[in-house]
């Protein structure tokens, strides 16, 4: 470790990095010791005992001003990444004795090249080439080394501290707007860029709009540039196209995009608009076709119980929590889950407060309103009632068959029978209806 060290410059904290010659042996050495680090438990406890982190932390000052010094940054913040990840103390020293948000941050700002026009905002160049490999590779590495360091960075304590958010999530939302080398490497950037921003405290992340010029963007809402808005939605559109690893993949930037929706109005204002559009057709279920709604009704009954969630938060949010808002979306029978886990079947709203500006509904849904199925959420044809054909006998036989099929799975512990209690949570059926008859008035008159 020790030889290593000294290959890589690590030893030295004064002397620039002058010897254009001795890169390539700095590049392996630190390879080595992220190999080494990755595969020992040993050698991360040396690590710390090595004060590795601080060495690695000037190094990679060192490199700021440097050219030809990429692949040696590079690999220092993977260092500093892996380190992170597999060594608590040193997350922890990284975080307070190091400044090693700061740090990374001046790191991902130089890979970015980020130009500043104003406190919080990067000057945007929509004819700019894509990064490089190396710059874009630099900027992953930063990205995942930062999200260790800001781990459990919910509570803001102090305004250096908001500043520090605020100027991260700024330089976000330039790493969003640009592009990497190939279509797979700007989506690891983003990926990652959007990881990062699930830890910066929501409260930050109003400098993802700004106020935006005439000539700056189409994408407008109230004044505000919502360009990076945007690209979060058409992310988390691809990642659900995928179909797969929903909880990996498509979990942060749905988390991300609910909170930003729950604090900041005008960008719940913009998704609603672009994801839940007035209503017009609705002869077809919610679920059923190409729209980003389609999409998101149709993971309300997926089968991982975490993603369903999202989901379905995500579209309740966008509506303010109003339960008839969501159920106009959705349909009662994918809603189910989320109201009867929020304790709303009985209608309502959610906790939070929302703005008390009303939902306009189009002409064509108001006409259609009085056929809509309240369960599917569309226009059924009218189907035949197969009872019409049945006698009273009949009909009393069908029901006592149904009756002791639901009774024997209830006994058998197939099923369990279950009711809305007065405060729209659910309870066993014999507990709700024992609440009913107690809230309900006793009657003056005996039989």
């Amino acid at each position: 470790m020790k030889i290593l060290l000294k290959l890589a410059k690590l030893d030295t904290t004064e002397d620039p990095l002058e010897e254009v010659s001795e890169y390539p042996v700095i590049v392996e050495a630190l390879k080595c010791l992220c190999n080494i680090v990755f595969n020992s438990a040993v050698a991360q406890k040396l690590s710390l005992e090595l004060n590795l982190a601080a060495k690695l932390c000037n190094l990679l000052k060192k490199c700021k001003d440097q050219k030809f010094v990429d692949d040696i940054k590079c690999f220092d913040l993977r260092l500093l990444f892996l380190l992170s990840l597999l060594h608590t103390d040193i997350r922890s020293q990284l975080r307070h004795e190091l400044q090693g948000a700061q740090v990374l941050t001046q790191a991902l700002e130089n890979s970015l090249n980020v130009i500043w026009t104003d406190e919080y905002k990067a000057a945007e160049d929509h004819d700019r080439s894509p990064l490089s490999l190396q710059e874009t590779d630099c900027a992953i590495e930063a990205l995942k080394a930062l999200f260790n360091v800001t781990l459990d960075s919910w509570n803001v304590h102090s305004k250096n501290e908001s500043h520090q958010f605020r100027y991260m999530a700024a330089i976000l939302r330039h790493c969003l707007l640009i592009m990497g080398p190939t279509e797979d490497k700007t989506e690891e950037l983003h990926s990652n860029a959007v990881n990062l921003l699930s830890n910066v405290p929501v409260s930050c992340l109003d400098v993802l709009i700004s106020p935006s010029s005439e000539e700056e963007t189409n994408l407008k809402y109230n004044g505000m540039n919502m360009d990076a808005i945007q690209v979060l939605l058409d992310f988390m559109e691809k990642r659900i196209d995928k179909g797969t690893s929903y909880r990996e993949s498509l979990t942060p930037v749905l988390s991300l995009l609910t909170e930003c929706c729950r604090v900041h109005r005008d960008i719940r204002k913009f998704l609603k608009a672009q994801v839940l559009p007035p209503l017009r057709d609705v002869t077809n279920r919610p679920e059923v076709g190409t729209t980003v709604r389609n999409k998101l009704v149709r993971l309300m009954t997926h089968v991982d119980l975490g993603v369903k969630q999202l989901a379905a938060e995500f579209l309740f949010v966008l509506c303010k929590e109003r339960v008839d808002s969501l159920l106009k979306y959705t349909g009662y029978g994918n809603a189910a889950g989320l109201l009867a886990a929020r304790g709303l079947l009985a209608g309502g709203r959610g906790d939070h407060w929302y703005s008390d500006d009303e939902d306009t509904d189009t002409e064509e849904y108001k006409s259609a309103k009085p056929n809509i199925n309240l369960i599917t959420g569309h226009v059924e044809e009218p189907m035949p009632n197969p009872m019409d054909e049945m006698t009273e006998e009949q009909k009393e036989y069908e029901a006592m068959k149904l009756v002791n099929m639901l009774d024997k799975l209830s006994r058998d512990e197939f099923i369990k029978p279950m009711g809305v209690r007065p405060d729209g949570s659910m309870a066993p059926l014999a507990e709700t209806v024992s609440q009913y008859q107690i809230n309900e008035p006793e009657s003056s008159e005996s039989d």
